[in-house]
């Protein structure tokens, strides 16, 4: 038994030390040199290869699924926004430091971050629904916050379920300027992915319905994603919860892709149009009949 024991502290260690090994030589800025004795699966220069892409592949596919199915999240609702809005909070923050600046720019954006700062609030509270309804559900029937994990509307949705004791979903992205998980995911269910279209796949397996608030090209990514897949139904159909009327009709005019024939008056189904955090909950109540 010790000698078991023994060896998997050893074998544990030689991984370790492999991905160590890697970091370290990044940091120094030297070349990465590949091992041919190391174990494939324990050598990160093997894996970071061009065509062991599809190997990276699959791990991105497995890692946070069977992280999720073991620990009960089988049914989730999706929170799309933008990573730029601050808390109610916060911006009134970085409007009093503005104001003291003098800065006329700097002040601008500030007020803009005020006046959009209800939306963080919005999504809190909307998470805060789903979370008290699922409180005393039977695993089975409970709904849990997914989000990706990032800043701004992200960590409300995600605020609002930890603030009620629920799990929340994360679904990061690494990106150049190093986007950071938010502080309110469950540590266990914070996950990290390098390709887009495997953590929309994510987020798609287990979404019982999306509720996108205003944001910008990222958010429209995975709204648009989304409504594509259940127009053309390679998804099956889920309550499209758009939050914030004025923001999405001044977006995009659904009436010119009518006029010009583009889209179907049946695809003006896919989606409604809400303000309120308990109206955006009873679209998802009214089609699942909670």
């Amino acid at each position: 038994m010790v000698s078991m024991k023994k060896t998997q502290h050893l074998t544990e260690r030689r991984l370790a030390d492999a991905w160590a090994e890697l970091q370290n030589h990044s940091d120094q800025g030297n070349p990465l040199e590949a091992d041919a004795y190391r174990l494939a699966f324990a050598d990160p220069e093997f894996l970071l290869r061009r065509e062991t892409r599809g190997i990276r592949f699959q791990l991105e596919m497995l890692k946070p699924d069977l992280d999720q199915t073991e620990q009960g999240i089988d049914s989730t609702i999706v929170v799309f926004g933008s990573a730029r809005f601050l808390s109610p909070q916060d911006a009134q923050t970085s409007l009093e430091q503005a104001q003291l600046s003098g800065d006329a720019s700097a002040l601008v954006v500030a007020q803009r971050q005020v006046r959009n700062a209800h939306y963080y609030d919005q999504a809190r509270l909307f998470a805060r629904l789903v979370a008290g309804y699922s409180a005393h559900r039977r695993r089975e029937e409970r709904l849990f916050i997914a989000t990706g994990g990032g800043p701004g509307i992200m960590e409300a949705a995600n605020r609002g379920a930890h603030e009620m004791g629920a799990l929340s979903v994360g679904l990061n992205i690494a990106l150049p300027h190093e986007q950071s998980a938010n502080p309110y995911i469950t540590p266990s269910l914070s996950f990290k992915f390098h390709y887009f279209a495997l953590r929309k796949m994510h987020f798609m397996i287990r979404a019982k319905a999306l509720v996108a608030f205003p944001g910008g090209f990222g958010t429209l990514d995975e709204l648009f994603e989304v409504i594509t897949l259940v127009q053309t139904r390679k998804a099956k159909p889920v309550p499209i919860v758009l939050f914030g009327t004025d923001y999405w009709k001044r977006l995009f005019s659904t009436d010119v892709m009518l006029e010009e024939g583009v889209i179907s008056p049946q695809d003006m189904d896919l989606f409604t149009y809400v303000d309120e955090p308990q109206a955006a909950w009873d679209v998802i109540q009214k089609f699942y009949g909670l």
